[in-house]
């Protein structure tokens, strides 16, 4: 049973300093600019900003991942924007894992550039994209 007090949508945005190299279309100032048009032309007002700045995707153990997740944990979280599924994670398993409790929580996850929106429905292969 989702928890009744007011969520919010949390805009997660990482970016490896690997990822730096690929340019300013995967800078944090535009996933940020990004996410919060989109979650607003979504209806999505109530907004926070969760951020790992230089921080690989291979590994859960983010500062700003870790702070989402304890939100989630407190049922703070109704929604999750990310720009595309790596921004998440590059272990695609855990990955999965993590939709599987986002969706068993009733939290919506919406990766942009993707085309994800677990409110439309998933497909098997949607982690790995």
């Amino acid at each position: 049973m989702q928890n009744q007090k007011a969520q919010y949508a949390a805009l997660y945005c990482r970016l490896s300093r690997d990822d730096a190299l690929q340019g300013e279309s995967n800078s944090i100032l535009n996933q940020r600019d990004l996410l919060s048009r989109y979650a607003n032309e979504n209806g999505y007002t109530d907004t926070r900003f969760f951020i790992d700045d230089g921080y690989s995707g291979t590994s859960f153990d983010r500062p700003g991942w870790q702070e989402m997740m304890a939100e989630v944990e407190n049922g703070n979280v109704g929604a999750i924007f990310c720009k595309d599924m790596s921004r998440m994670g590059r272990d695609y398993l855990r990955v999965g894992l993590y939709m599987e409790r986002f969706a068993d929580e009733g939290i919506r996850l919406v990766a942009v550039n993707d085309g994800v929106d677990t409110s439309k429905g998933v497909d098997e292969v949607l982690p790995y994209r």
